[in-house]
């Protein structure tokens, strides 16, 4: 299946997240220049190659809460992965203030 201009841009954004950061789904398909088109991120995500080794797990919608069904499988492993890079869950939520990434201006201040 051939990679749309979408999808790589919507990829290229979600690898600029930095460990113990996350965005929501809105910001992401924003910064990847299609606002407005936050289930456009959902299903990149859904088909994007294992070897592009994507923090995918780092994206959250915009309450701050895991998208997957409470206490699935694809749920727990997004949680234990955020827990692991610091990322605190309070009644289920991310504290979005705290531990939101402010889009890629933001990654290239965190590199300097």
């Amino acid at each position: 299946m051939p990679i749309s201009d979408a999808q790589q841009a919507i990829w290229d954004i979600v690898k600029k997240i930095p460990v113990g950061r996350v965005s929501s789904y809105g910001r992401v398909a924003y910064f990847a220049g299609y606002p407005q088109h936050a289930r456009m991120v959902g299903r990149a995500l859904r088909i994007a190659p294992d070897h592009l080794l994507l923090p995918w797990h780092r994206v959250v919608n915009a309450k701050g809460q895991i998208s997957f069904p409470v206490g699935s499988e694809q749920a727990e492993l997004q949680k234990d992965k955020l827990q692991t890079e610091g990322v605190v869950f309070l009644s289920g939520r991310i504290d979005l203030e705290r531990y939101a990434w402010l889009g890629p201006l933001d990654s290239d201040l965190w590199r300097m």
